[in-house]
C-alpha cells in the first residue's frame, strides 16, 4: 500500500515552507536536514530551468512568465515573498479553482524532494518484490504521480506480471469529500502480481 499525499502536519507548519497560504521559510524538503532547499532553487538556477520546472512537474502553462517573475525578483527568501511574486505576474483567472501559486508551490516541492524519481523506482522494483497473488494499491494526489502508475500497471499487465484490479481510479465519494477535503484529489489504482 503507498499512500503519494504529503502530510497535512508538514503542510500546516509554516516553518517547513510547504503551504502559500501562510508565512514560512521557503525550504519544503520533507528532510529537513539534507537536499537542496525551494529558497536555493529559485534564487540559484537560471530562468530557463527554472521555467521546465515548474512546466513539467507543476504542469503550469504560464511557467515562462513566472520564471522571468521570479528571476527578476531575486532574492527570495519567504513563502509569502514567493507568492506575492507569482500573484503579481499571473493573475488568477476567473475560471481558475485554484490559487495561482498552487503550481509553482507543487513543483518546486517535487524537484526539492525528488518525488517522482522515488515514485519511478518503487513502481520498477514492484513486480520483482510482490510475491504471486501479492497486490499493489497506490493512492497518488496529481496527474503527474496517476499518470506514472497508471503507466506502469497497465504496461505491467501487457508484460504478464500483473491482472488490473481497477480499470479506472477510484476516487473519494461526494460524502468522503465533505468530511475530508484534502481527499478530493486522491485517486487509488491497484494491480495483483500474477
Amino acid at each position: 500500500m503507498v499512500d503519494l499525499g504529503v502530510s497535512s502536519l508538514q503542510l500546516s507548519d509554516p516553518a517547513r515552507g510547504f503551504s502559500f497560504q501562510a508565512e514560512g521559510p521557503l525550504d519544503m524538503r520533507m528532510n529537513p536536514m539534507s537536499g537542496e532547499t525551494a529558497e536555493q532553487v529559485v534564487n540559484h538556477i537560471d530562468e530557463r530551468e527554472l521555467a521546465d520546472v515548474i512546466y513539467e512537474f507543476g504542469e503550469e502553462r504560464r511557467s515562462r512568465r513566472i520564471a522571468r517573475a521570479i528571476v527578476r525578483s531575486r532574492p527570495i527568501r519567504t513563502t509569502k515573498q514567493l507568492v506575492e511574486v507569482i500573484s503579481a505576474a499571473v493573475r488568477s483567472m476567473k475560471h481558475e479553482r485554484i490559487h495561482p501559486a498552487t503550481r509553482t508551490f507543487q513543483a518546486l516541492r517535487i524537484f526539492v524532494n525528488r518525488e517522482l524519481d522515488d515514485l519511478q523506482a518503487l513502481l520498477e522494483a514492484a513486480p520483482r518484490v510482490l510475491k504471486p497473488g501479492g497486490r499493489l494499491v497506490v493512492i497518488s494526489f496529481h496527474s503527474l504521480e496517476d499518470r506514472m502508475v497508471k503507466d506502469a500497471l497497465r504496461d505491467g499487465a501487457k508484460q504478464g506480471w500483473y491482472r488490473l484490479l481497477t480499470k479506472k481510479p477510484v476516487t473519494a465519494s461526494e460524502e468522503e469529500i465533505d468530511r475530508n477535503p484534502r481527499s478530493r484529489s486522491a485517486k487509488m489504482r491497484a494491480a495483483e502480481k500474477v
